[in-house]
């Protein structure tokens, strides 16, 4: 009898795996990921909407703290306040971030880019907090813009800019066009030239061109860089916080202050999710419209 077989059937040969090993070496590769996800981010998000789901005095199970967002002015309000500030961003840092990625991968020379590139990110090597301080000094009543306004003779008084929404859309757009200019600027590095050449044979111009070959290819780096700005923008506490001057109300705000002064965990957890919700919402919106484009 082969001594490969014993009782009729056969052995694995040496070095085979398992079926059981094949099965299991991809669960033991992503498990890391998953408990990462399920302690920072399922269980923390459960906890929050069981939250947002009580009352504050400690009751049974209520949807009062949904209904008060919808019901009350002041919160829908701060969620409009938001949503305003974080369009006006986006939409200012794209239209600040393609000409600069563009000039960046088209006009310096290969052998500057990495240097201008290192130039371009300087503002990320500081703290959110410094800079938004930073602009806050800029912007003030006393601040360089105002000096130099007044003291050119252009106005008579200074400027009311800082502790406005001005002043928050400034310093928003500061750091967010650095972002959106390296998702653009790589998306522009990718695309190859023969795109452009064979627009240029089939007699397009420069601008056409553009509209109708580079624009379209580089749409998805404008929408991840956009939907960054969008995510990060929406759900910031600092900028508005520090230059906005609680002259207006915003969703994170409005959240901090549930937490800070009264203690209502409950309230401050349902609008968290509400904001989640808008998050999302925009997400799938973006995704749906990428999903379009590539194909």
């Amino acid at each position: 009898m082969n001594s490969a077989t014993n009782s009729g059937r056969a052995l694995p040969r040496a070095g085979c795996a398992l079926p059981w090993a094949g099965r299991a070496r991809p669960w033991a590769l992503v498990t890391p990921a998953l408990g990462w996800t399920l302690l920072f981010f399922v269980l923390p998000f459960v906890a929050m909407g069981f939250s947002s789901l009580t009352a504050h005095d400690g009751g049974g199970f209520t949807l009062a703290n949904y209904s008060q967002f919808f019901t009350n002015p002041a919160y829908w309000r701060a969620m409009v306040n938001s949503l305003q500030v974080t369009v006006i961003v986006t939409v200012i840092s794209v239209l600040l971030a393609y000409p600069f990625a563009w000039i960046l991968a088209e006009q310096v020379p290969e052998r500057w880019q990495r240097l201008a590139l290192m130039l371009a990110v300087l503002p990320f090597w500081t703290s959110y907090v410094v800079r938004s301080y930073s602009w806050l000094l800029v912007l003030a009543q006393n601040g360089v813009i105002n000096r130099a306004l007044t003291g050119s003779g252009l106005f008579s008084e200074p400027l009311q800019l800082a502790n406005t929404r001005l002043a928050t859309v400034i310093g928003f757009v500061h750091f967010f066009v650095m972002l959106l200019t390296l998702t653009i600027f790589a998306n522009l590095k990718q695309l190859s030239p023969s795109y452009r050449k064979a627009a240029a044979d089939l007699g397009a111009g420069p601008v056409r061109t553009f509209l109708h070959v580079v624009l379209p290819l580089t749409l998805p780096g404008i929408m991840v860089g956009a939907f960054l700005t969008f995510v990060l923008c929406i759900g910031d506490y600092i900028t508005p916080q520090i230059l906005g001057g609680n002259n207006e109300l915003l969703m994170p705000q409005l959240v901090m202050m549930q937490i800070g002064r009264r203690g209502d965990f409950p309230l401050a957890s349902a609008l968290s999710i509400i904001l989640m919700a808008v998050v999302t919402i925009a997400y799938l919106a973006c995704a749906r419209w990428l999903k379009i484009e590539r194909a």
